[in-house]
């Protein structure tokens, strides 16, 4: 049985979580239908271009994504630091440029004084959009609804384009994070669609891979289309700050050149046919979180299919569902404890 999101979402116990929403019908996202022969290769920088904008006015950051033929994995921050922050004007000016806003809105950044009652629906709707600016119920909800709309008229067609509501995971701790963002970073070289890291088209380890050479001749990402452009500055990805500590981070709590040497390690690992995939050099990373090398591979094959809705420690996950009444049960121990030695 599905459970609520505000049991599975709660970004006082973590700000990470990995999402993810499939189509309908396996119907193409993106990629070639070989029966038809036409190309919704496009799609993805449809995907890729939205989550970028909606990051820059949602108070949420992307760890990491990928956009598959059928289906996309993203790996969210719920920045709680910046949703504090934000002014009343901020507020309605984030919020009014995914809705249209209301009028006691519109007349209080003209500056227009208002009366006790305006003043009273004003607060009222600052509480609710400032809410929904760190919501990533509402941050999928802008994304899917654009795109299913665009995707179903370009298809000539009407209903359901997802297949349902996004699933979601939080990830407890830094192995649970790492791990997540390794299986979705390396997800297309996992599915044998690309044998390597530049050549992974769509995901953000092409991205900043892409960042550190300029000159590479990897594919871009799409442009964005005239009837999407929106005037929205697109947000960069999360950075790695390095902080293991949780009150300093401020990104992502690694550094990166160990994430790219893990990544890179762990890539070579899974694809069989790459030459030297084999190293008794283990990954700095691996030694310092002191993970077993098969138990990392085991977790970049099948993260998804390890868990549930929570990824972590075990205590950890047993205690987040005792709190939020979501389950008798966790699934994952074996697979915790190996991630968590």
């Amino acid at each position: 049985m599905t459970s609520a999101r505000r049991l599975l979402i709660d970004a006082n116990t973590t700000p990470f979580y990995h999402v993810i929403n499939r189509c309908v019908r396996r119907a193409f996202l993106c990629g070639e239908d070989k029966l038809t022969g036409r190309s919704y290769e496009h799609r993805r920088g449809w995907i890729v271009d939205k989550i970028k904008a909606l990051s820059a006015i949602f108070c949420i950051d992307i760890c990491a994504y990928a956009v598959m033929s059928n289906h996309y994995h993203l790996v969210l921050k719920i920045d709680v630091d910046k949703a504090k922050s934000l002014t009343q004007k901020d507020i309605i000016s984030r919020w009014c440029q995914i809705t249209k806003g209301h009028a006691v809105a519109t007349k209080y950044m003209n500056g227009d004084a208002l009366i006790d009652g305006e003043a009273m629906l004003l607060n009222a709707l600052l509480a609710e959009w400032h809410e929904r600016l760190s919501s990533i119920s509402w941050f999928m909800r802008c994304l899917n609804e654009e795109i299913a709309r665009k995707a179903n008229r370009e298809d000539e067609c009407k209903g359901a384009f997802w297949e349902g509501r996004f699933k979601s995971q939080a990830l407890l701790d830094e192995q649970a994070l790492l791990a997540c963002m390794m299986y979705v970073d390396l997800n297309p070289i996992r599915a044998g669609i690309a044998d390597s890291l530049q050549s992974s088209d769509f995901t953000s380890i092409q991205e900043r891979v892409n960042a550190l050479n300029p000159h590479s001749n990897a594919p871009q990402l799409a442009k964005t289309t005239a009837d999407n452009l929106q005037q929205i500055p697109h947000k960069a990805l999360a950075k790695f700050d390095g902080s293991t500590l949780q009150n300093q981070q401020t990104g992502i709590p690694f550094h990166f050149a160990d994430y790219l040497e893990l990544i890179d390690w762990t890539g070579r690992a899974i694809r069989l046919d790459k030459k030297g995939y084999i190293d008794n050099q283990l990954p700095k990373l691996l030694n310092e979180l002191g993970i077993s090398p098969d138990a990392w591979l085991t977790s970049a094959k099948e993260f998804r299919r390890q868990y549930s809705g929570i990824s972590g420690r075990w205590d950890s996950m047993c205690e987040f569902k005792k709190q939020h009444n979501s389950g008798k049960w966790c699934k994952g121990k074996a697979s915790s404890q190996a991630l968590h030695p």
